[in-house]
């Protein structure tokens, strides 16, 4: 910055401006360094020390004369025109501002030439060891991410590269945007702000970048009081409230707040993290954790919702911390629920106790899974397909979009639907399964074992109905009563839910082998344009043995699982008003 070119139209100070600037309480060892630009009402100049060399104007009254630069050392600085700058504890240094910044009440607000602003930091999520980084940049989609995590090898002579030269191709440096406001700070250091991005009463931000992607005056990038961050990068994402992070990506509409802490974890959109503690987490779309004492450790999560006091288990004391696990879509999980992972979750699920003996429930969407006196895990599968709570998780979900009208560019793509093909997949594949477990001579204590399960032939029968009732609303839901429709002649291709995003596992494989990162987003955004069309010919194809059912066969199906719900509502309904009658007065 001390040989920082001359810009358009600056000018030096003239030798009646360097006494008037004297006379204001300002100094400079070489006033030779100093440079305007436009015009400069220097009476709004008072009590700045300038360092080396520093550039700033245009400088305007809005009326009063109240100084738009007072009390502050300026060290090898570019400032835009109207940047107000007061009260700085120690400096500003090596930054360049954009027009309109507030900056005041900060200690220390430092660049040094070259930092990385957090981009390309690695983020050791799910295996804590480092064999799964995530390397985060500007843009990152939880689609993306995805890859980089759950496909380690492959991201790492593929992907990671592809990454590491879009860095090196679109570096950040040490800049305030046009309109940002940084105040009331310790300090700042090596932290690029974007455009009309708030940071207010931070504690210490060091290596990040606070990026805002909105149109003008809908910014959602906000840093508040307290927080204490290194090596991160928030995207059009809020972190506020004492939180504290170190190695973090907080992406677009993500919120962390009220005292929570992260490390080593992405937060994807509209995410909402308070009061408990997130460890080499991948939180995708919709993780909501708020109850203090709770701890989501080394799990892939996305559509959850953590109870008081969940907590999970990464390290068996054996080869480190190496062990993670997946919490499949809409999972929740009851207070005081605790997970030894490794172990898989199956969507739309509830876990109530403890669970030790690494489950997968995958095969079981819609399940209640307890944990017994000795930490094994009794499942009930389908049972949550009864629940009225389905049918509001897909409608609150939309409604929560805090991207939502601020024209900003998306980055993690999402689809809301509770039916779809990866659960109505799991659900199919899951009726020939139970027919061979019936079969099973259950064990003495009158469970049937599979995979770290313990299922009752009674409620492996009534799975069997609820599995085939949620089918036929789907085929109701989506064909409306028309014809079945053809299958292609083509295996039925595997669906899977891509933290938000239900993708083909053929489009998977054509993100996989494009070439650059953004032909993989292509990829992916065309899957997502295409998705009713190709969900279609998946039904053509997957469920072609529901073919030779009739369209009244479906829809009678379909009613008899809406009055299920509706029972569940009015049983809910009736017991809420018997505790309100209880708790009146």
């Amino acid at each position: 910055m001390e040989n920082l070119a001359k810009h358009p139209g600056e000018r030096r100070l003239q030798w009646w401006e360097r006494r008037q600037l004297e006379q204001q309480g300002c100094s400079s060892a070489d006033w030779e360094l100093i440079g305007l630009r436009g015009d400069v009402d220097l009476t709004l100049v008072r009590n700045v020390n300038f360092v080396g060399r520093v550039v700033f104007g245009p400088l305007v009254s809005s009326g009063g004369g109240i100084p738009m630069m007072e009390n502050a050392t300026l060290e090898n600085c570019s400032l835009g025109g109207g940047t107000v700058v007061r009260n700085i504890g120690v400096a500003i240094r090596g930054y360049e501002t954009g027009e309109n910044v507030r900056i005041e009440n900060v200690g220390l607000m430092e660049y040094e030439p070259e930092a990385p602003c957090g981009l390309g930091t690695h983020v050791n999520v799910l295996d804590e060891t480092g064999s799964r980084p995530v390397v985060i940049y500007p843009g990152l989609s939880a689609q993306i991410a995805v890859l980089m995590a759950r496909k380690p090898k492959w991201a790492s002579g593929n992907l990671i590269p592809m990454v590491e030269s879009r860095i090196e191709a679109h570096p950040l440096e040490g800049r305030i945007g046009t309109g940002a406001t940084v105040r009331n700070t310790r300090l700042i250091r090596n932290v690029y702000v974007g455009d009309e991005v708030v940071i207010d009463g931070a504690s210490s931000l060091i290596d990040g970048s606070v990026i805002n992607n909105a149109a003008p005056g809908k910014a959602l990038a906000y840093i508040g009081a307290d927080v204490k961050a290194e090596h991160f990068i928030v995207e059009d994402g809020c972190v506020a409230g004492g939180a504290v992070m170190e190695n973090v990506y907080v992406g677009q509409g993500a919120r962390l707040d009220k005292g929570f802490t992260a490390h080593d974890s992405l937060f994807f959109a509209n995410s909402t993290c308070e009061n408990g503690e997130g460890c080499a987490l991948f939180a995708g779309p919709y993780t909501t954790t708020m109850h203090k004492s709770t701890l989501l450790i080394s799990s892939f999560t996305q559509f959850m919702n953590a109870g008081s006091g969940s907590n999970q288990s990464n390290h068996l004391y054996k080869m480190g911390p190496v062990h993670w696990g997946i919490m499949e879509r809409g999972v929740k999980t009851s207070s005081g629920s605790y997970v030894m992972w490794g172990a898989k979750i199956g969507a739309f699920s509830l876990l109530v106790g403890d669970h030790k003996m690494h489950p997968d429930s995958s095969d079981f969407p819609f399940s209640y899974l307890f944990g017994d006196e000795r930490g094994g895990t009794i499942v009930v599968p389908g049972i949550m397909l009864r629940s009225s709570g389905l049918l509001r998780d897909e409608k609150k979900w939309p409604l929560r979009e805090r991207r939502a009208k601020r024209k900003l560019p998306l980055h993690d793509r999402i689809n809301f639907e509770v039916l779809n093909p990866v659960t109505v997949g799991a659900m199919a594949r899951a009726l020939p399964l139970i027919d061979g477990l019936r079969k099973q001579r259950a064990d003495d204590d009158r469970f049937v074992r599979y995979k770290g399960l313990k299922l009752r032939v009674s409620n492996l029968e009534r799975a069997y109905r609820f599995y085939s009732l949620g089918i036929c609303k789907y085929l109701h839901i989506k064909l409306g009563g028309m014809a079945f429709p053809g299958g292609t002649g083509e295996e039925a291709d595997e669906w899977l839910d891509i933290a938000g995003q239900f993708v083909s596992r053929k489009y998977l494989e054509r993100a996989m082998q494009a070439r650059t990162i953004e032909q993989m987003e292509d990829v992916f955004t065309e899957c997502h344009e295409r998705y009713t069309e190709l969900e279609m010919n998946w039904i053509g194809n997957a469920l072609s043995s529901w073919a030779t059912r009739s369209p009244a066969e479906i829809e009678a199906g379909a009613a008899e699982f809406d009055r299920m719900i509706e029972e569940d509502r009015k049983s809910y309904l009736e017991s809420l008003s018997e505790e309100n009658a209880m708790l009146s007065l």
